[in-house]
């Protein structure tokens, strides 16, 4: 989305529902464990919306960098009371106006699935390995392969690119697709919060260690392309809940 552009993001009851959207409790928690020294945790929300994990980790004590292509989702933001720790710009997540090697956190919450293609996922990975600082957190939450049927074709010229789900080009990984973007980048996993696939249909769950459906309001909420607001617990969304890999990484490159 270019700014200005007319989408679901500039809806006034979109933001609505996104401003009054509960945070997702174990991002918060694991953000807590984060704080080892004396200094505040620099952490930066791509795509922040209004400010729904955003506010609730700058309360908290960080100074959170909150971005997003929305301008009305950051004014929406900037009116929650944020304790002066909330600084928000608007900004691509392949384009993010913060400094190499700054932020001891990085939160990619349903946003990197809105990339267009590949290649766009790929800056958007890169630049968040850019503003990592070493060993550098990073919280993911973003669609699994699993959200669309296994015969979907992708887009042309496109592996994990598709339109199924709510008829705009999104991205839907593997679970091996994912963590070989981000190794390639230079994250790895955080043993403290292991990749677990959640809302995977119980077809699948089936036998699957660590799998299981999800229907707390901390994990109800995603950016797939449709308005469809439901008070606070807004769902933007056309093909129903999407399956979701939710993980912690750290960054070990250079």
């Amino acid at each position: 989305m270019e700014p200005g552009k007319a989408s679901a993001w500039v809806d006034p009851g979109v933001v609505a529902g996104f401003a009054a959207s509960p945070p997702n409790l174990e991002l918060i928690e694991y953000a807590g464990h984060q704080r080892g020294s004396s200094s505040a945790l620099r952490v930066l929300d791509i795509g922040c919306g209004a400010g729904r994990n955003a506010v609730p980790l700058a309360l908290s004590g960080a100074d959170v960098i909150g971005t997003d292509l929305s301008l009305p989702m950051l004014q929406a933001a900037q009116a929650q009371h944020a304790d002066g720790r909330l600084h928000l710009a608007l900004a691509a997540m392949h384009a993010l106006p913060v400094r190499d090697r700054s932020i001891d956190l990085i939160v990619a919450h349903g946003i990197w699935n809105l990339a267009r293609s590949g290649a766009e996922l790929r800056q958007a990975i890169t630049e968040a390995a850019r503003v990592a600082a070493k060993g550098a957190a990073l919280f993911v939450f973003t669609f699994s392969r699993h959200t669309v049927q296994p015969d979907a074709a992708p887009v042309a010229g496109e592996t994990f690119v598709f339109t199924q789900f709510s008829g705009a080009p999104q991205v839907f990984l593997t679970r091996d697709q994912l963590l070989g973007e981000l190794r390639a980048a230079g994250f790895g996993p955080d043993p403290d919060l292991p990749l677990r696939e959640l809302n995977l249909p119980p077809a699948l769950s089936e036998g699957r260690a660590g799998a299981f459906r999800v229907e707390g309001p901390a994990l109800s909420e995603d950016r797939a392309g449709a308005a469809r607001v439901e008070g606070p617990r807004s769902q933007v969304r056309l093909g129903g809940a999407p399956v979701i890999y939710q993980a912690a990484f750290r960054f070990t490159g250079e």
